[in-house]
């Protein structure tokens, strides 16, 4: 009987403290209950960190590099030595570096992409020059990946499009994103008098304060729902369009109900006491916070944006979707939801397929590594 363990790599750059990483912890937590040996594969930038791993079948080797780029090297290496049964690769980048280090390695690991973002909506700001160079890459070395993951339909679509890979060599895996310390941080205090004063209807935004987070549209919606309903708005997050936003809201006058007081360490205890949450992306991978906030048990309300979050919500079982940009739509949809929000049950059920379990043990059966 071959009681050989099982052994997955996971190659990933930890440049900050975004999406990605937080889903890629949540893996390894999950992958930590399991019988499977894994290998952290770590290229820390200069502003990132690597997460407290304190499981004994998850060993962290960190490559030594600052840039995903100049890890080939030390991957081949890892490769020729280690021969793990499946090395995944999260994020564009990582998978070009993954097929060349495999192919010099001459190994038979199977290799196993993972993309995360909306590429096309990145690359429209980007010169036709920059676009090549980003995708002539994705279009040459892709097709040498065993099979990719993304984390919605709208992100396959996106991948064949850009990329021309198959559509039969790639799948749409919820995320692991509900984790079980998520409802103890949901119970932690905080300190902002609005959200813990229960006669105060808080309208809840999060995210980086970016051209694709699209709070601007939030707060004009908003400026509509105060016309009818006495609430607040909070945005949660920072990011580079802080003063065009804090020019917006002096504009329209809402300089006393608006509060954005920059990044929260723990998110999940200020969505929990919203009276609703709102993501006004102009586009996403698969929007993480709306699953966050519904998790906290509260109702949302979000944009019809590429890519996900028509997924998340069930094409608005789940919660109301609305056009990106429109703030008339909004504020109806945000009005709307106050007044006849989902129960606990619905919102509990919707995000299901996200908690960690659930999500590790479909990554294990796509991954080929549940025997």
């Amino acid at each position: 009987m071959n009681t050989k363990r099982r052994r997955l790599a996971i190659f990933v750059a930890f440049s900050g403290a975004g999406g990605v990483e937080r889903v890629i912890h949540h893996l390894l937590q999950g992958l930590a209950a399991h019988d499977v040996d894994v290998d952290l594969l770590a290229v820390v930038g200069k502003k990132g960190w690597l997460p407290d791993i304190p499981w004994p079948n998850i060993r962290v080797i960190d490559l030594n590099v600052k840039h995903t780029h100049l890890a080939l090297p030390a991957l081949i290496r890892y490769l020729r030595k280690e021969r793990p049964d499946v090395l995944m690769a999260a994020k564009d980048r990582a998978i070009r570096i993954a097929v060349l280090a495999r192919k010099f390695a001459r190994v038979d690991t199977r290799l196993v992409g993972q993309l995360h973002n909306n590429i096309s909506a990145l690359l429209d700001t980007k010169t036709p020059l920059q676009r090549w160079l980003r995708c002539a890459p994705m279009r040459w070395l892709f097709p040498s990946v065993d099979l990719i993951i993304t984390v919605s339909e709208g992100v396959i679509e996106d991948t064949i499009k850009v990329a021309g890979y198959p559509r039969e060599r790639l799948v749409a895996l919820s995320s692991p994103i509900v984790t079980p310390d998520v409802y103890r941080k949901g119970d932690e205090p905080i300190d902002h008098a609005w959200l813990n004063d229960p006669s105060i209807r808080v309208i809840m935004g999060a995210g980086r304060l970016a051209k694709e987070k699209d709070f601007a549209t939030l707060i004009r919606a908003f400026k509509i729902v105060r016309q009818q309903q006495d609430c607040k708005l909070v945005i949660i997050g920072e990011g580079p369009l802080r003063q065009d936003l804090e020019r917006l809201v002096e504009e329209l006058d809402l300089k006393e109900h608006v509060s954005m007081p920059g990044y929260a360490a723990n998110p999940y205890a200020w969505m929990k006491k919203a009276s609703i949450f709102v993501l006004s992306s102009a586009w996403e991978g698969s929007g993480n916070v709306l699953i966050e906030a519904m998790a906290m048990g509260v109702p949302a309300v979000s944009t019809d944006c590429p890519f996900g979050p028509s997924e998340t919500l069930a094409n608005g079982k789940y919660g109301a979707l609305v056009p990106v940009g429109d703030p008339e739509a909004m504020a109806k949809a945000v009005l709307d939801t106050l007044s006849n929000p989902l129960s606990d049950e619905e919102l509990q059920e919707a995000v299901a397929p996200f908690t960690v379990a659930r999500s590790t043990q479909r990554y294990l059966e796509v991954l080929g590594l549940d025997q």
